[in-house]
């Protein structure tokens, strides 16, 4: 029985079907109207795909960097491999990896303290978008005060506040 939707081609291809016997290819085309096509099932993610190749990459390339790393020379020839690195990039490239790394922290961090201003300084308390209490003065009583304009607290404020009066 054919599907709804469906051509026929004119080559024939070899079925592994349960009946064994050649079929003809069909090309199917997807009705957005069908229940069977929107069930959801319409293969892997790409990025699920490059997930798979890339864990399975990095477990061969793992295998054979261990592998030329550890094996005595002797039993790399008998299996036939002459030619492949010297064995001091074994240990030289993921040091060479690690100090750069280290490096590239210590690089960023020193970057942002030499771009953040020093504590002393008023532009850590001030700048172009702060904004001065005002006096707002209502002569509405109770619950119907409006809220007050947002404004920046006074670092004395603060002090006060967190420390209390320490006089």
């Amino acid at each position: 029985m054919e599907e709804p939707h469906s051509m026929n081609s004119p080559r024939t291809i070899l079925s592994f079907s349960k009946r064994g016997r050649t079929t003809t290819a069909s090309v199917s085309f997807v009705d957005p109207n069908d229940e069977k096509s929107n069930s959801g099932e319409h293969g892997p993610k790409p990025s699920e795909v490059y997930g798979f190749v890339g864990s399975i990459t990095t477990v061969v390339a793992t295998a054979i960097y261990l592998a030329w790393a550890y094996i005595p020379e002797p039993w790399l020839h008998s299996i036939g491999i002459f030619y492949y690195p010297s064995r001091y990039w074994a240990l030289a490239v993921p040091t060479y990896a690690m100090v750069i790394i280290v490096l590239a922290v210590t690089f960023y961090i020193g970057l942002n303290f030499m771009s953040t201003p020093p504590p002393t300084s008023l532009t850590t308390m001030f700048d172009e978008f702060s904004r001065e209490p005002s006096s707002f003065l209502s002569h509405m009583e109770g619950d119907e005060q409006p809220i007050e304009p947002i404004s920046d607290l006074g670092i004395d404020k603060i002090n006060v506040l967190m420390f209390g009066d320490a006089k």
